[in-house]
C-alpha cells in the first residue's frame, strides 16, 4: 500500500475520540501524518499542532471538525491543493464540497476509520 500523507484536522488527545483512532490506525499503516487539533499533545508519536502548519505534497486531509469550525480552514485547505478530502460522519458541509470540487480536490464522505479496517485507504 501507498503511504498517504494526511492531515488529521481535528486531532485529539483522548482515546475515545476518532480523530485520535484515526491518528492510530494511519501510522500503524505506515502512512505520514500531521495533525491539527485545539490542544497541543501527541498521539502514537505524532505532535499535534493548534496552528496551521506548511503542508507540502499532502495526499488527504481528514476532517473531525463540524461545518462551522471548517469555516476557517477553507482557504487552508484549498491552498494545500490535496487529492482529496475526507469528511467523516458529523462534518458533512456541502457549502465546502462545492468549494472544494471548483478546486479539482475529490470530496469523500466516509469514515477514516473503516477505510483503513478494510484496505479502501
Amino acid at each position: 500500500m501507498k503511504n498517504k500523507k494526511t492531515l488529521v484536522l481535528g486531532a485529539s488527545t483522548k482515546p475515545a475520540r476518532y480523530a485520535f483512532m484515526a491518528i492510530e490506525k494511519l501510522v500503524e499503516k505506515g502512512h505520514s501524518v500531521l495533525a491539527i487539533g485545539q490542544n497541543a499533545g501527541e498521539v502514537a508519536g505524532i505532535k499535534i499542532q493548534t496552528k496551521a502548519i506548511p503542508l507540502k505534497k499532502i495526499d488527504t486531509v481528514t476532517l473531525y471538525l463540524n461545518p462551522t469550525r471548517q469555516r476557517d480552514y477553507y482557504n487552508y485547505i484549498v491552498e494545500a491543493q490535496p487529492k482529496r478530502v475526507i469528511f467523516n460522519p458529523g462534518t458533512e458541509n456541502p457549502e465546502f464540497y462545492q468549494l472544494l470540487k471548483l478546486n479539482d480536490i475529490k470530496v469523500e464522505i466516509a469514515c477514516t476509520l473503516v477505510m483503513l479496517a478494510t484496505n479502501q485507504y
